[in-house]
């Protein structure tokens, strides 16, 4: 299976430090399923002010990283051309579910699958884990656009 680092990311996606929070893409199933890492780090932007002296990584961070997996995925899977020039939106998060908190220092994996997509729209869910435990769920969908 096909894996991207950080560099493959990022000449997929906009994101940029201190934002782009995926490190890799593994277990890459085109336009289906993958599965992003995210290397929650105590020196991570977050951990300063969220909350100081008992550091927890926002659920809306989680979902922001699911978001931006299944954006990696996507444009990984498209052809160049259908991709060029275009952003991926998310449009909406029908559930989320954070079930334990992601502490600093650990191994986010993200386990994000393709549930279908309708022209420019995307359906999407999302399992997160530490070390084998579930941390959150998701599902949620997302729109390709053109840029600007």
């Amino acid at each position: 299976m096909e894996t991207l680092n950080k560099k493959d990311i990022e000449n997929l996606l906009p994101h940029r430090e201190p934002m782009l929070l995926i490190d890799k893409l593994i277990n890459i199933k085109k336009l289906f399923s993958a599965t992003a890492i995210v290397n929650v780090k105590k020196d991570s932007f977050f951990v300063q002010g969220h909350f100081p002296g008992q550091p927890v990584m926002p659920g809306v961070l989680i979902v922001e990283a699911f978001g931006q997996a299944a954006a990696a995925l996507t444009a990984h899977g498209l052809d160049k051309e259908t991709y060029e020039n275009k952003l991926v939106y998310l449009m909406n998060v029908e559930k989320a579910r954070f079930r334990n908190p992601v502490l600093p220092d650990c191994r986010l994996e993200l386990y994000i699958e393709a549930v279908r997509s309708h022209g420019r729209v995307w359906k999407y869910k999302g399992e997160a884990s530490v070390n084998n435990k579930k941390m959150a769920d998701a599902v949620w969908s997302a729109t390709i656009v053109d840029r600007k």
